[in-house]
């Protein structure tokens, strides 16, 4: 069965390094926290806000062991009023026989605003 890992992080900044860094400690932990094996996963989406333009975060991925053959695209996030400037969402897309409540999503930084309810992947 196919399950969605959702994550997001923010940047301070609009740069390459950081943009990689934070995705990339952002998808380490999505993959620890759900034992997530590269050739179980179908596919992976990462939007980034019009602030964030230094990188594709996806490179992030391409540094992770055995993640080359992952399919990954990056696009722009909607561009809503108000919504939280420089931060990189995740949508991960992974083979699994876990129930949908033992799925743990992840929010780094200023992200953990996006889903209250959900602070690293735990419940409230």
């Amino acid at each position: 069965m196919s399950r969605g890992v959702r994550g997001a992080t923010t940047c301070t900044a609009n740069d390459e390094k950081q943009m990689i860094r934070t995705t990339k400690v952002l998808v380490e932990e999505m993959i620890d926290k759900n034992s997530i094996d590269p050739t179980d996963v179908s596919h992976v989406f990462i939007s980034v806000t019009k602030d964030l333009t230094a990188t594709f975060p996806a490179k992030a991925l391409r540094e992770i062991p055995g993640w080359t053959y992952v399919p990954v695209m990056c696009m722009a996030e909607i561009d809503v009023d108000n919504s939280l400037p420089a931060c990189i969402r995740i949508m991960m897309v992974v083979n699994t026989d876990k129930p949908q409540h033992e799925i743990k999503h992840i929010f780094h930084n200023e992200a953990i605003k996006l889903r209250p309810d959900l602070i690293k992947g735990e419940l409230r």
